[in-house]
């Protein structure tokens, strides 16, 4: 018995196939254009994440789908997987913000990008937010932004004096009290466009924040998730094994699909909290897998593999990337661990 693929799972290969796969190389050297995006927009797929009466579907489309685009290009998969954490997070609104963004957000009319990740840096706050004026001052630097260029709005986080993690939206430009920096030149995926940001007095009104909670509560979820196996991880290594004869493939390929039967029961289970040391290491061998698939990828290709526009050599470096996207401290501990011991 076959099933028949979602059709958001059919557009998202086709796009692959007829669009990402054949130029990745060139993106990977030049940059992520905004036709890619704005291809990804019309194909319906932004809305993956969103409330089904906004188009949305389910986990298992959404990661089927990531693991297509992020096989064909990476780079525009890191750009678009950007805008899915505002999606859902606007989707558990109830403010006035709801109702301005997540329809366009969620038809593609709009990208957002995310400025979030420092806040695994507490206890320190790289970025502070107080009230004033009748909305919230945003200070600090924003280490990694994504998609500088692309984007037309942002998820931006910080600290606040009362510990809690605050959530607002603005324009992905500079304004007052923000600025850009160069993009950055990156050992892999240089081509996301991404930038530091320096906040000196943002000010956002008080309607645009989306979500204030205790840090405690937001952390507790973030590692839930972040303790999960990446469907962008199973995407790259399904690429790299492409690249080798099925015999050399098959054993790869066999922990492959075992490991990702197993992390994605995990994913679905009803209780995110449970169950996090067995996610965290079907996680890290997920790694573990990528890192001798992209290898293996490179080595066959021989002299080759070296030059910048070699396929395996771009998964290496895409599989580089991956190690550490996403990562905290818990996690990047196991993964040393696993690696030395």
């Amino acid at each position: 018995m076959t099933t028949t693929p979602h059709p958001l799972v059919v557009r998202a290969r086709r796009l692959a196939d007829d669009l990402l796969a054949p130029n990745a190389e060139r993106v990977d050297q030049e940059g992520v254009p905004a036709s890619h995006i704005e291809a990804i927009g019309r194909s319906g797929l932004l809305a993956v994440s969103a409330p089904p009466e906004y188009g949305g579907t389910s986990p298992a489309v959404a990661r089927d789908t990531a693991e297509i685009l992020a096989g064909a290009c990476c780079s525009t998969w890191f750009v678009q997987t950007q805008h899915h954490t505002p999606v859902t997070t606007l989707a558990r609104s109830e403010g006035p913000v709801r109702e301005r963004l997540l329809g366009p957000l969620a038809r593609g009319e709009l990208l957002s990008g995310v400025a979030y990740a420092h806040l695994r840096a507490h206890p320190r706050t790289p970025v502070r937010v107080t009230r004033e004026r009748g909305g919230r001052r945003f200070d600090g630097t924003v280490p990694w932004y994504t998609g500088w260029g692309l984007n037309d709005v942002m998820l931006l986080a910080g600290v606040t004096e009362a510990g809690e993690a605050l959530f607002s939206f603005t324009r992905a430009r500079e304004q007052p009290g923000l600025r850009a920096s160069p993009p950055m030149r990156l050992a892999a995926l240089t081509a996301c466009r991404t930038v530091s940001l320096e906040l000196d007095g943002l000010w956002l009104p008080e309607e645009d924040v989306v979500l204030r909670c205790p840090y405690e509560e937001w952390a507790a979820a973030d590692r839930a998730r972040t303790v999960n196996a990446s469907p962008a991880v199973f995407g790259v290594t399904d690429a790299a094994l492409a690249l080798l004869d099925e015999g050399t493939a098959a054993p790869l390929r066999a922990r492959l699909t075992d490991l990702r039967d197993r992390a994605y029961a995990l994913a679905d289970r009803p209780a995110p909290h449970q169950h996090l040391p067995e996610r965290l290491a079907l996680r890290v061998r997920a790694f573990e897998v990528m890192r001798a698939a992209t290898t293996a990828a490179v080595v066959a290709g021989g002299g080759r593999s070296l030059t910048s526009a070699h396929k395996a050599q771009r998964l290496a470096r895409e599989a580089l990337f991956l190690l550490v996207q996403g990562q905290t401290a818990e996690s990047r501990e196991a993964h040393v661990k696993a690696l030395t011991s």
